[in-house]
This record gives C-alpha cells, sequence and structure tokens, in this order.
C-alpha cells in the first residue's frame, strides 16, 4: 500500500486573493483538508470552486486529532494541513503532527505563501539581514522575564500581538526599551491596512486617534538604529 502525503499549504492572511495557484492545485488533489476553523477554509474553497473534505484541526483538538490524520495518510489517503491564515505551524498548530508523520516516514511537502513576519518586515524599513521571531509573547506568567531578555537583544525583534493587549505591549515598550524605534503593522492586506512608526512614547501619544482593532505585528529595531 502506498502512503499518501502531509502538505503544509500556506494561506492568505487576509486578502483571499494572495492564494497560490499551487496551494489551489493541492486543495483540489488532497483527499482531506485539516484546518483550524472549517467556516474559514470553506470560504476559501468555495471562492476556488474545492469541495474536498474539510475537518477540524486546532489547537484543542490537535492532540486527539494526530493518530486519525496519520492513520488516514498511512492507508494512502493525502491531506493538507492549513491554518486560518499564513503558514501552518508558526505560532499556529500544526507542530506535534509534522514530527509524527517525520517518525512515521510520511514524506510531507511544503507549500509557500503568505506569512505576516516576514511581510511585516519586507515593508517595515527596519534591518532584515539578522531579526529574532518570538511570536506572541506569554500572557502573564513570563512576560516581564521576556521583555528583559528583549532589552539586551541586539537584532530586529518581530512580535505577533492581539487587539486585547497591543495597547499594554505598546505601555511596556516604553518602560522598557524606549529608546528602541517601532513599526506596528494592522491588519496586514486588509481592507484597513495601516502602519504606525515612530518610538514608543510617540505611538502612545498618537494612541487615542487610532484604530485599536485587527491583528498586529510589531517590529523593534535593534539596538542603536536611527531612522535618520
Amino acid at each position: 500500500m502506498t502512503t499518501g502525503k502531509l502538505y503544509i499549504v500556506a494561506t492568505p492572511i487576509g486578502n483571499l486573493s494572495d492564494i497560490s495557484l499551487r496551494a489551489i492545485e493541492v486543495f483540489k488533489e488532497v483527499n482531506f483538508i485539516a484546518c483550524e476553523d472549517t467556516r474559514v477554509t470553506s470560504k476559501l474553497l468555495a471562492l476556488n470552486n474545492t469541495k474536498t473534505e474539510l475537518i477540524s484541526f486546532n489547537a484543542r483538538s490537535e492532540t486527539n486529532k494526530i493518530d486519525y490524520v496519520l492513520k488516514r495518510i498511512l492507508k494512502g489517503e493525502s491531506c493538507a494541513l492549513v491554518s486560518d491564515a499564513g503558514t501552518p505551524t508558526i505560532s499556529d498548530p500544526g507542530v506535534r503532527l509534522v514530527n509524527e508523520a517525520i517518525k512515521n516516514k510520511i514524506e510531507i511537502i511544503g507549500v509557500p505563501g503568505a506569512n505576516a513576519a516576514i511581510l511585516a518586515l519586507s515593508i517595515s524599513g527596519l534591518p532584515t539581514d539578522s531579526f529574532l521571531f518570538e511570536g506572541f509573547l506569554p500572557q502573564k506568567k513570563g512576560r516581564q522575564k521576556k521583555l528583559k531578555e528583549l532589552v539586551i537583544e541586539k537584532r530586529t525583534i518581530v512580535l505577533y500581538e492581539s487587539v486585547y493587549r497591543i495597547e499594554k505591549l505598546i505601555k511596556e515598550l516604553n518602560e522598557y526599551m524606549p529608546e528602541r524605534f517601532i513599526v506596528v503593522h494592522r491588519e496586514l492586506t486588509k481592507m484597513f491596512e495601516e502602519t504606525w512608526r515612530g518610538l514608543p512614547s510617540e505611538l502612545l501619544t498618537e494612541l487615542p486617534n487610532k484604530i485599536i482593532k485587527g491583528e498586529f505585528v510589531v517590529i523593534i529595531a535593534p539596538i542603536g538604529w536611527n531612522q535618520n
């Protein structure tokens, strides 16, 4: 019996037109798609006239669903793993599935596409030759410790933050690294996409006039970087 394949497929982070032709082809070829939210992925499939079976595979269900996905692949079916937006396993579920697939000698194929961190870096204007991706900082325990560690980080730093903590994060950056220039990207590729640039104190002053909604990528300049 021939073993199926596991495809790790990037999806748009906002603008659905950013889906790649190759991703569409894979969606039509595989037997099923493992996704964070079937409602989100079904909209993407509908735009491309695809009716492939969807199964829920998110942070809550990952542990329980891994065996199910692996058994189907080992029986000869192929699966595409997607997240709601962007590249799977990057601050998203799927790493354990990939590791188990490797253990079972299942072929893993990446289908590249959108990634919020890389897109944000590319338009930030900050040094990109070397950077640290931290994703989401701990919400409570360990958050202050992590911020103290980042204070001495010499490279460009990339963070993700939610609408619920973006103001808190900017206040923390103003406390821990007030001299570091930051770039905040909001709602990348979406209708109300915008970018804020400045020192933490400057952004805090302007914050009351900003729309605090959506998803955020925060880029922190290296130590000593001068915008001039």
